[in-house]
């Protein structure tokens, strides 16, 4: 912006968003000087550069401020993690279960993982129904995102929240 800008020509646009036409940039800095404002290249990949004279100050104020409503808007998603053994009794998977479909109806990912411990890694297909159980019991509240998958001695999966239309 402003001493800057070392094209030889720029296009001009000015304040109002009307074309002043093709000048030297000099010219271009002492018609933005003489309106106490500032030139700013706002296309620089064109030939020649598109120059425009506005208010720099109050154009990054404005902009900060949509950003921050834009982020105001924005719902961050989390993840949520529950964990189980292989196993697992039933009434402690239907909490668990229960659980998963209250953090689900709250718009957040839940990562269910089962844990093997000892000679229980030899039965990983156990692991495996286990998940498909709890995908089926959280069926209203969510879908499977991603498919079970060994992460070291854990078997985890996710399961996003159903979108509504």
């Amino acid at each position: 912006m402003n001493e800057e800008i070392r094209d030889k020509e720029v296009r001009l646009v000015d304040s109002d968003g009307s074309q002043l036409g093709i000048m030297s940039s000099k010219d271009a800095l002492k018609l933005a000087v003489e309106k106490n404002l500032d030139l700013v290249k706002i296309a620089p990949m064109a030939t020649p550069p598109v120059c425009k004279i506005m208010d720099y100050g109050k154009y990054r104020y404005e902009q900060a401020k949509r950003d921050k409503e834009a982020r105001k808007n924005q719902k961050t998603v989390e993840i949520k993690e529950v964990r189980m053994s292989l196993n697992i009794d039933t009434h402690d998977l239907n909490t668990k279960v229960s659980h998963a479909r209250k953090f689900l109806r709250d718009g957040d990912k839940v990562k269910v993982s089962v844990r093997y411990r000892g000679r229980e890694m030899a039965h990983p297909e156990m692991g495996k129904g286990l998940l498909e159980q709890f995908v089926q019991a959280c069926g209203e509240d969510g879908v499977m995102e991603k498919a079970p998958k060994m992460e070291g001695r854990s078997l985890a999966m996710f399961i996003a929240p159903k979108t509504t239309k």
